[in-house]
């Protein structure tokens, strides 16, 4: 079936936004401003880099709290369009279907919402390690844990080519991984890497076990997806004000005034830099619009093509940090590693071909060990997938399956 011209273009605003959204948070931890006075420095102030991470999960549930616009805008047309019905009716006897809303604060939502919290964080912080395009492929990992977390506790059956899917999958971790740690031999930074490395896969095994959570305790009871992102961002900004940012400010640390998450200096950064502001106000704009094209995209066609999108974002974003570090300025991007870069490129195809096998987006069928046709059968469609819409968390960022089937059972 041809795609309209109305699906492209949200396709496109999907794709663009969801590669805005990593490039603008890779390019806010490359830039060097002044921040807030230091007490151990006579008070004063010295440039240094934006290296706030919990601080850009905060601004993350801002742009995710902003979903719940778009829903007090459907719920209002929803009302319109249910009182032009009454008013149209004209046979008294014919029954009117009653107009569902479900109240919008829903305190369960909390759970996720820690999840997300904890799984955006850690991601962030490494991304303070790695380059912006190897932690998007990385980010890939999140279909092996919420494969395994679904089979544990979800009691999903996964087929051959589910685990064919997950194991090139992680073959294409590896590559990734090792052409990473191997481009930062050099002292301590290749240790580094690898601390960035484990960060960022354990931040997929907590935002895989949020999809577990939120289909567990969430699907069943029929919220629309704007209103979980939503809700998650109003619950996350509430929990970063008034206790994860305070406590992190008292907590020892290597930031100003020896504090390990000093927002404060964080706000002042901003403050002094207009390109560092602007980077911010992208990511945050980013995360709602990402959410708004991710959930039509799922509402109009399907979680695979959210699947194929995010490939695509992978190879945009690795492009643009390659063209913006070569064309414009040397400061921010990456560059292409001329000895282990092929290991990076062949790592990405394997994410993408174990992608593919785990949405059987390649058929295999003619092989005796996958044939799924009848195992497929067996299995209704929303069990074939299981990720659903983050910002990812986030985010929302990378939470589409689950998020596809609660907007099908909402419907």
């Amino acid at each position: 079936m041809a795609l309209s011209c109305m699906q492209i273009a949200l396709m496109i605003g999907m794709l663009v936004t969801g590669s805005i959204n990593t490039i603008s948070k890779k390019a806010q931890n490359d830039c060097v401003a002044p921040g807030y006075p230091d007490r151990s420095a006579n008070s004063t102030t010295t440039p240094h880099d934006f290296d706030h991470p919990w601080f850009q999960t905060f601004i993350m549930f801002i742009g995710e709290m902003f979903c719940l616009f778009g829903l007090c805008v459907i719920r209002r047309r929803e009302r319109i369009a249910y009182a032009k019905e009454v008013t149209s009716q004209t046979l008294p006897q014919a029954p009117i279907r009653p107009l569902q809303q479900k109240r919008v604060f829903e305190f369960i939502l909390i759970v996720p919402t820690l999840c997300d919290l904890f799984g955006t964080s850690l991601a962030g912080i490494g991304l303070l390690y790695v380059d912006a395009s190897v932690w998007q492929m990385l980010r890939g990992s999140i279909i092996i844990f919420a494969g395994i977390l679904s089979k544990i506790f979800l009691k999903r059956k996964l087929t051959c080519i589910h685990w064919s899917g997950m194991i090139v999958t992680m073959f294409g971790l590896v590559l990734v991984g090792c052409s990473s740690v191997f481009k930062s031999q050099a002292g301590t930074s290749a240790s580094n890497t690898l601390l960035g490395i484990a960060l960022i896969v354990s931040s997929q095994i907590v935002s895989a076990s949020q999809m577990v959570i939120e289909e567990l305790f969430l699907k069943k009871r029929n919220f629309p997806p704007l209103q979980v992102v939503g809700m998650e961002g109003t619950f996350g900004l509430l929990l970063m004000m008034f206790i994860v940012l305070p406590a992190m400010y008292f907590i020892p640390g290597k930031q100003v005034n020896n504090s390990y998450e000093n927002s404060l200096d964080a706000l002042y950064q901003i403050g002094n830099s207009p390109r560092l502001l602007i980077f911010c106000l992208l990511y945050l704009i980013s995360i709602a619009f990402y959410n708004y094209f991710g959930l039509s995209v799922t509402k109009s066609l399907t979680a695979v093509h959210r699947t194929l999108i995010d490939a695509c974002r992978t190879m945009l974003v690795w492009g643009v940090d390659l063209f913006i570090f070569y064309a414009f300025d040397k400061n921010f991007g990456e560059p292409f590693d001329k000895t282990y870069g092929l290991l990076q490129v062949d790592g990405f195809f394997f994410l993408m071909i174990g992608t593919a096998l785990y949405n059987n987006l390649l058929d295999f069928s003619w092989l005796p060990c996958c044939q799924t046709g009848q195992e497929m059968q067996n299995i209704r469609p929303e069990q074939r997938h299981i990720q659903g819409a983050e910002e990812s968390y986030s985010s929302v960022d990378e939470r589409s399956r689950l998020l596809d089937d609660n907007k099908r059972s909402y419907d």
